[in-house]
């Protein structure tokens, strides 16, 4: 019996689950993005690691093409990204100013007051360094979240307010994409209440937002979903360009003898002959464990359901529909392709996009493709 050589066993490229992000499609939905509101500026919104695809690699081709200010979720984050971007960007950091505002006001972050103790903290530590500093204000106008209630900023501190270099106001859509007159409502609020600070800027569009016309844009838009190619416009086309591409590597392939179960729990009943690939990607990286059996995977350009329950590791998919020969161990299976890629993946897990790309494991590589950037 012959051993074959070393050189000869089939061996897996190094290259785990990977998630393909294409900079080029960001920095492209960013310029249409500009493009609907050409009268206000356009931030980019990078929380949760630039929505869990790489908010370094994004910040810098944003950055790039013209994008002059960035907004992050946590203290951290912001001073990750200054680190990476350098001086030159306005950061801000979503949470207020009750963590980090030290080292906020010593790499000049800036933070965005909800409530008057971030005001009260912020506003101290001006008067402790002898100079204003900078901040925007965030109004509640129906989140019931962060933001100064209505009641809260009228009764801001007059010498609190002093201390700080004020940048501007905004506020929060609640339901961008259906609610048009809770929007409306929210606008008049945000309006009434710029009123009275005459000279700042005000921000109130998200993603969504920019779309419900020009009335909504005021001084700055701060997208972020749609950056990343999720549907700004639920029910109609997607005007965004996708930007990710999720695949796995096939591990093992089996034709099943007779009937059988497949995966923990044994949810699925797989006929005799079928074709049973398992892909290594699993809930541990941040596939839902609900797809299982609500999902499709595709192969060599043809759509595989998958099959039994996802588990830490692994998915398994039904390949019957393909040649023996067209899937075998290291073929990449594709989680999220093409246009509306996440989208669809989402609505068959019963979620939305942001979860899904946030939730995307350290275990996946990010693979970065690089598109044209130029202003």
């Amino acid at each position: 019996m012959t051993t074959p050589s070393r050189e000869r066993l089939p061996v897996l490229p190094p290259l785990p689950a990977c998630a393909e992000v294409d900079l080029g499609a960001v920095v492209a939905n960013w310029r249409r993005l500009k493009d609907e509101a050409p009268g206000a500026e356009t931030a980019a919104v990078l929380k949760a690691g630039g929505y869990g695809l790489g908010a370094a690699p994004v910040a810098k081709a944003l950055r790039r093409a013209g994008c002059r200010t960035f907004y992050v979720a946590r203290v951290e984050e912001g001073l990750a990204l200054r680190a990476d971007l350098g001086p030159t960007p306005a950061i801000l950091v979503l949470e207020g100013a009750l963590r980090g505002a030290e080292d906020m006001a010593a790499k000049d972050i800036v933070p965005v007051l909800n409530q008057p103790l971030d005001l009260e903290v912020w506003s101290a530590l001006a008067r402790k360094l002898g100079r204003r500093l900078p901040a925007v204000l965030h109004l509640d106008t129906g989140m019931s979240r962060l933001g100064f209630s209505a009641a809260g900023f009228a009764r801001v501190d007059r010498d609190d307010a002093a201390a700080v270099d004020l940048r501007g106001l905004l506020s929060h859509l609640v339901a961008a994409e259906g609610d048009a007159e809770r929007s409306r409502r929210q606008r008049r609020d945000l309006m009434a209440a710029g009123a009275l600070l005459p000279g700042v800027p005000l921000s109130l569009a998200n993603s969504s937002g920019m779309f419900l016309g020009q009335d909504f844009h005021l001084a700055l838009c701060r997208p972020g979903i749609a950056l990343f190619g999720g549907n700004p416009t639920p029910g109609r086309p997607n005007p965004m360009r996708p930007v990710l591409r999720l695949t796995a590597p096939v591990l093992q392939v089996r034709r099943l003898d007779g009937p059988a179960s497949v995966g923990y729990g044994a949810t699925h009943a797989a006929p005799a002959g079928s074709l049973i690939a398992t892909v290594g990607i699993g809930y541990a990286d941040g596939y839902l464990r609900c797809l299982g059996g609500r999902s499709v995977a595709r192969i060599d350009g043809v759509e595989v359901p998958v099959v039994g329950r996802v588990s830490m590791d692994l998915i398994t998919v039904d390949a019957t529909a393909l040649d023996a020969g067209r899937v075998r161990p290291g073929v990449r299976a594709e989680l999220v392709w093409g246009d509306d890629g996440v989208d669809r993946l989402a609505e068959a897990a019963g979620t939305i996009a942001y979860e899904v790309l946030t939730r995307l494991g350290p275990r996946i590589e990010r693979r970065y493709l690089e598109g044209d950037s130029r202003p």
